[in-house]
């Protein structure tokens, strides 16, 4: 995969959606949050509810969710370092290794069965850890380019369909 390519081609989606600087960087601010969790196979689904939530951009949650397919060969090492942060804010010293989680190949895409396992409250403590300032700077980068991106190229306003009187 492209990195340069697929960041250009995704940044242009977002430039494009008209909405507000503050609802694009919100939708994208959430969408690199719930990149992080470990809460496989909903993160999605929680995501786009955050982003309902807040009237945040959707379409600019699920852009920035993508992200983490940029990153997807390098996954387990974040998912450990994500639970040797949570670890650490649990305990207050670095663990010692990873125990072994005893889950069968099916399980382990069960999220349940995983945060409730020695690793799971770990790493989503980590990765909440981890992913709350990266959203936090996602997100006024992403205010600040696409304010910038609105000023240079201003969109018509968004005209609501008015009833016509017969």
């Amino acid at each position: 995969m492209n990195v340069k390519r697929w960041l250009r081609e995704h940044s242009l989606k977002l430039l494009a959606i008209r909405d507000t600087p503050e609802a694009i960087a919100g939708g994208v601010a959430i969408g690199v949050f719930f990149g992080f969790t470990p809460l496989f196979g909903i993160k999605t689904l929680c995501a786009i509810f955050f982003a309902w939530l807040t009237r945040s951009n959707i379409i600019a949650t699920i852009l920035a969710g993508t992200l983490h397919e940029l990153v997807l060969p390098i996954m387990p090492a974040i998912f450990l370092w994500e639970y040797e942060v949570g670890y650490w804010v649990l305990n207050q010293e670095w663990p010692h290794g990873v125990p072994k989680v005893h889950l069968a190949w099916h399980e382990w895409r069960d999220w349940w069965k995983l945060l409730t396992s020695d690793v799971g409250k770990p790493m989503l403590l980590g990765s909440t850890t981890i992913a709350a300032p990266l959203a936090v700077v996602f997100y006024f980068v992403t205010k600040k380019l696409v304010a910038r991106h609105h000023r240079k190229h201003p969109h018509p306003p968004v005209v609501e369909d008015e009833e016509v009187e017969p």
